[in-house]
């Protein structure tokens, strides 16, 4: 990559505090200017108590790598009898820091669907099932486990919460791209932001289903890139370089 492809452009990332630095890190390794506003702020909930009976379940499945996160610190050593698997390869990484391998998690994709997909997790009746997430979330995976016949606990590991306004809010031409990751920090950011700005700069998605809602907000020209941080650096170097802005 071309340590000018992005140069003099700000970029808006607005990944999680804790999973925003290597997007940063790449978008100002390429020249550009990485503003970090997280849409989504991580509140922490007790959850040792739930932690405790995980040697009780078949599976676990964390569902983002903040669930990681905050409930590995809490589990200690990893019951070797229950299986684990990530909701996309970030997860997989993270649970992989904490020494936890043998990650089921799809090659490809970083959703329910791409999980629910995976051959190893088709037959699952009578298995029990925890899921660790945030606070609500959907509810795909539960309900499809339920209807294969297992029995589904969530976990809630951590609390989302709307981020405070900036105190020097963006407007329309300040940046060159907005970059979300999840649909509820793209609706938080029309709750904290000016509208009119997001509507009208070019806002990059990793997933159909954001750029689905981000359509539905008005938000003229969405580029849908990938699910790793490099997939949304190399969507961007591509987009500004077509648009002749580098």
């Amino acid at each position: 990559m071309a340590s000018d492809s992005l140069k003099g452009l700000s970029i808006l990332v607005t990944r999680p505090r804790a999973q925003a630095a290597r997007l940063a890190r790449l978008i100002e390794d390429a020249g550009g200017r990485a503003q970090l506003f997280p849409a989504i702020e991580i509140e922490d909930v007790p959850v040792a108590a739930a932690l405790s009976r995980l040697h009780q379940f078949d599976l676990a499945i964390f569902v983002s790598p903040t669930a990681v996160a905050k409930a590995l610190p809490q589990v200690g050593t990893w019951p070797e009898q229950v299986r684990v698997a990530a909701v996309g390869a970030g997860t997989r990484r993270e649970l992989e820091k904490y020494g936890v391998s043998k990650v089921i998690a799809p090659a490809t994709g970083a959703d329910s669907e791409a999980l629910l997909a995976m051959p190893q997790l088709g037959e699952v009746a009578g298995k029990r099932i925890a899921i660790l997430r945030g606070d609500g979330g959907r509810a795909l995976l539960g309900d499809t486990f339920v209807e294969r016949g297992a029995e589904v606990e969530y976990v809630t590991c951590y609390r989302r919460l709307l981020p405070r306004p900036p105190s020097s809010p963006w407007q329309a031409g300040d940046l060159a791209a907005v970059t979300v990751s999840s649909s509820q920090g793209l609706d938080n950011l029309f709750v904290v932001l000016d509208p009119a700005m997001l509507r009208s700069t070019p806002l990059f998605v990793p997933h159909p289903r954001i750029a689905e809602r981000a359509r539905g907000l008005a938000v003229r020209n969405v580029v849908l890139a990938g699910h790793s941080d490099e997939e949304m650096l190399d969507r961007l170097v591509a987009y500004f370089r077509s648009h002749g802005r580098n």
